[in-house]
């Protein structure tokens, strides 16, 4: 009995949860020094509006796709516009919410990875906020967009960024709302093995054309945000799967023997590497 439980505790160790309490007051800290620290860069409505105009230019440089492209298609109906400024209100934090909080009870290792690469991309993105405050092209008179959200609603600014004391209308790059959206589809796709999952893809597209149509980011607000997460990514490493040894091999561990390659053991069962040992992924490679 004793051979049996120990490898079972040490396997639970390796995906355990970490404390509920101590993350909800580490996410719960991390996005109130965001939300505080971007109330730093409010006021400095003059060097939003330049930097924009130097955004738009440089767009129109490198030959991006008009922002007016995608709104236009927005604007054949006011239901259509409506749904749009919802989704925009409401859907980039529950789904972010939901995300962890699927993560944490399902994939743990998973969990721990993708708290640590929000948190590093939205450091990124407020230092980037604090450093280069920017108007969101609905207030730059050059791209004749509308502001679909003062004109159809729901919004989520006031009328003005002067006298809109709960958020900062000049942070708009990098855009958050696209940079978690496609952290969570990179996220669900590295923790699940459907082969329907490659489809999460489809909520940071939609997530991009509803920033733009908006007209409340520019598409460069969009590549900064991959960029910054690309560069997470890359330092923040996904947690690698390996397979968990069957009953019978976990016996022959605790017991001392060693586990045979292949198939074939002698009860019948295959050992690591068959199709039955791939049963019970066991998530190893991320540090709590």
């Amino acid at each position: 009995m004793e051979s049996r439980s120990e490898p079972a505790r040490e396997g639970e160790a390796a995906i355990r949860r970490p404390p509920l309490v101590r993350e909800l007051l580490l996410v719960v800290g991390l996005f109130l020094v965001y939300k505080l620290g971007r109330q730093l860069a409010t006021g400095h409505t003059g060097e939003a509006l330049d930097n924009a105009h130097r955004v738009w230019d440089l767009e129109r440089f490198l030959r991006l796709p008009g922002e007016g492209d995608v709104q236009s298609g927005l604007l054949h109906g006011d239901t259509l516009v409506h749904v749009v400024n919802t989704y925009y209100a409401t859907v980039h934090f529950p789904a972010t919410a939901a995300f962890l909080i699927w993560l944490y009870l399902r994939r743990p290792g998973h969990y721990v990875w993708a708290r640590r690469v929000l948190a590093a991309v939205t450091a990124a993105a407020l230092v980037v906020h604090l450093t280069f405050p920017l108007a969101p092209p609905r207030m730059l008179a050059a791209t004749g967009l509308v502001d679909t959200g003062q004109v159809y609603g729901p919004t989520v600014y006031g009328a003005s960024p002067e006298t809109d004391s709960l958020s900062n209308q000049f942070a708009a790059m990098p855009s958050l709302h696209f940079g978690w959206a496609l952290m969570v589809a990179i996220g669900l796709i590295a923790a699940t093995r459907s082969r329907w999952r490659w489809l999460w893809l489809l909520h940071p597209l939609v997530t991009l054309l509803v920033i733009v149509g908006t007209a409340n980011h520019y598409w460069l607000d969009a590549i900064v945000a991959a960029a910054l997460l690309g560069i997470a990514l890359a330092v923040i490493r996904v947690p690698r799967r390996t397979a968990a040894p069957t009953a019978p091999a976990r016996e022959r561990v605790g017991a001392g023997g060693s586990v045979p390659e292949g198939p074939g053991a002698p009860d019948g069962s295959g050992g690591p590497g068959t199709p039955g040992a791939q049963d019970a992924p066991e998530l190893v490679g991320a540090g709590r």
